[in-house]
Formats: structure tokens, sequence, C-alpha cells
């Protein structure tokens, strides 16, 4: 058996190489020629699973160590017999990691505080719902909006898309991208949206550029319909729009589910797939060992400091979001490279949180984040 895997897909190597020939490639370097004699592609969405890619190779299972798969051709797959998998969920807890992160920098440097506003979060699948659970732990109002739960689920919890951007101060989109059809999402923020937000938001994309129309997003930003936005997701990567990154309060090189436990997770469901599929005894599969962060333990003395401004500092201290902020407006051609080399994060669970004179309600929410108190 062979098998062609993504290079920059981490704690793989030397996991399969028992049981096939493993070749490691660049994914935006992984052509038909490289899968023509290939058993299984390990991919990420860099690799464009299409038929151009697929027509004539040998390949029968195609595992994405990713939440998206619309880099997969799932028709061409069906019309062949290829099964594929992507990793549902994966690096929802990293996203909201993100989104935390960026929401109380946002605040801290707009004197805001996050207590009473309203957040509308557009998809409420394993992303959207984990950033609604700690909206609502920081003190949010959360207005949800996901039409095909909606459907199945009925109404209740749920409001439709001009109630929400009529009464949200903050938005965050969490949906897949979907071309066409009844819940199509490309382009769903262009600028019949824009026109009709009445509280002059702050938008955040963490899902997937083409959602927003940029040139739509830009003309909003100049005409101030829109307050703000934070941007990791962007139309053309890498090719991105660089009068966007400037007006951006934050952007990121499509790295918010980019943290350590994510990839294990995504590269972990990959392999369980895979052996399930070719029956190798790999079904329970995860990794030894992920780095530790470097500085596990959190200090948080509570004396002088509102409820807002520690969980702010215990956030901040698993992740700086200003750094990558930082690193791709320095060197915005180097948008891939950053996100192939992207340095060790690690989620809130990996973090201990030694307190003084903090009361008990933010210990609780710490916790409730994940944090594990000494």
């Amino acid at each position: 058996m062979k098998v062609i895997a993504d290079n920059k897909i981490p704690y793989l190597k030397g996991i399969l190489e028992e049981f096939a020939e493993v070749q490691y490639l660049p994914g935006n370097r992984t052509g038909a020629r490289e899968v023509a004699d290939a058993d299984a592609l390990i991919t990420r969405t860099r690799t464009q699973c299409s038929r151009n890619l697929l027509e004539g190779s040998k390949v029968s299972f195609i595992a994405s160590a990713t939440i998206g798969f619309d880099h997969i051709d799932t028709e061409y797959c069906k019309e062949k017999g290829i099964t594929w998998t992507n990793a549902p969920g994966c690096n929802s807890e990293s996203v909201n990691q993100y989104i935390a992160a960026a929401l109380l920098d946002w605040a801290e440097e707009s004197n805001e505080q996050l207590q009473g506003k309203t957040i509308g979060i557009i998809g409420v699948g394993h992303v959207g719902s984990k950033v609604a659970r700690t909206a609502a732990l920081l003190g949010m109002n959360v207005l949800l909006n996901d039409p095909p739960r909606a459907r199945e689920e009925g109404p209740t919890g749920f409001c439709s898309l001009e109630d929400l951007i009529r009464e949200a101060d903050i938005i965050s989109l969490h949906v897949p991208l979907n071309r066409s059809g009844q819940d199509r999402t490309l382009q769903l923020f262009n600028q019949d949206i824009f026109e009709k937000i009445e509280n002059q938001v702050l938008i955040i994309n963490t899902c997937r550029g083409e959602v927003i129309n940029t040139q739509d997003l830009k003309n909003a930003l100049n005409k101030e319909l829109v307050r703000a936005c934070i941007i990791d997701c962007w139309e053309n990567e890498p090719g991105i729009d660089r009068e966007l990154l400037e007006k951006a309060y934050l952007a990121t090189p499509h790295i918010a589910g980019y943290s350590r436990d994510g990839k294990a997770m995504g590269t972990a469901h990959s392999i369980r797939e895979l052996a399930k599929h070719f029956d190798l005894p790999l079904k329970n599969w995860y990794p030894e060992y992920i780095e530790p962060p470097m500085i596990g333990n959190i200090y948080l003395d509570g004396s002088g400091f509102s409820k807002q401004q520690i969980i702010s500092h215990a956030v901040k201290s698993t992740y700086n979001i200003r750094q990558d902020d930082k690193n791709l407006r320095q060197n915005i051609d180097s948008f891939e490279a950053q996100r192939g080399d992207y340095p060790i994060r690690r989620e809130f669970p990996a973090y201990k949180i030694t307190t003084v004179n903090l009361k008990k309600e933010t210990i609780e929410i710490l916790e409730k984040l994940g944090f594990e108190k000494n």
C-alpha cells in the first residue's frame, strides 16, 4: 500500500511506515503524477482533491486532517467510489481560544466591557457552539443563527439573519462554504447585508474567506457601517487583500484552529479512519506526546483588577494573538510559510492557574473555560 501525506501534518511520521510506503509532500505540490500509484491520501486544505488530481489514480481513500472539506470534490469521489473523511470538530476548541483572545484584546484596546454586549453567532456547529458558551461565560448576550439546525430542531433558540444583524454588536462567522443551494454561504456577507447593519458591528471571520465579499467589507468599513473586523480567513488565500489587511483590527494567516491539540486530534482522526478503511491495527491511535506549553502555570492576582482583566490575562497567557497579527503584517508574502511552520500553541486545559484574591465567580469562569486550578 502507498500513502501520500502532506508533510506539514504533525505527529504522522513513523506511524504508518510499518504498514505502507509513505511519501510526504508539500500540500500545494501534490499533483496527479505523484498520486497516480497511491492508495490513500492524507491531506490538508491546500491539496485540491479534484478530478484533475485523482483521475486514473489508484486512490480509494482520502483523509483530510482538517474540519473543512471544500477542497474535496465529494461528487467525483462518490462517482468513483472513493471514500473520504474530514475531521469535524478537531480544532473547535482552538478556534474558541482564538475568538476569546480576539474579543478580549479588542475590548481592552477599545475600552469596552464585553459583559452586556450582544454577539451574533452565524453557524452553530462544533465551533459556533463553543464560542456561544464562552461568550455566555463572559456575560454576553448570545444570538444564534443556523438555518439547517433551525429546520431540523425547530426555531426555538435560533433567530433570523435579519434579526441578528439588527441586534448584534459583534458578529462571528462559523459556517461551511456552501457555493449553492438553500444554505448558500458564498459571499453571505455582501453589500446588501452590510447596509442593513445597525450597530456598527465588529465582524470576526474564522471560517472561510469566501463567506465575505472583500470589496464590500472594505466599503462598509470606509462608510463606518462596520466598526472593525478581525480576519483569519481570506478570499484568494494565500494572495490576500493588502488593503483589507491594513484595515483589519487583527489579521492572521488562517491559523485560528492551529493549536497543537487541534492538530493532534485531526491527525488522530485521519489515522483512525484510514485504519478502519484498510483494516490496520491503529483504530484507536492518538499521539503519545504533545509538546507542553513553555510556561504551563499562570499566576493570577485579582487585587485591583476587574473580572474581565483577569480573564483576559489568563487567556493571553495561553495565546499571543498579537504576535500572529504582527508576523502577517510584517511579511504578507509568507502567508503559507507562517501556516506551515506555526509555533506551538496549547489550549486552555494544558494550563494550570494559581490564584490569589480572586472571587469565586471568576475562578469558576476560568475553570469552565478549561483552566485547571492548582
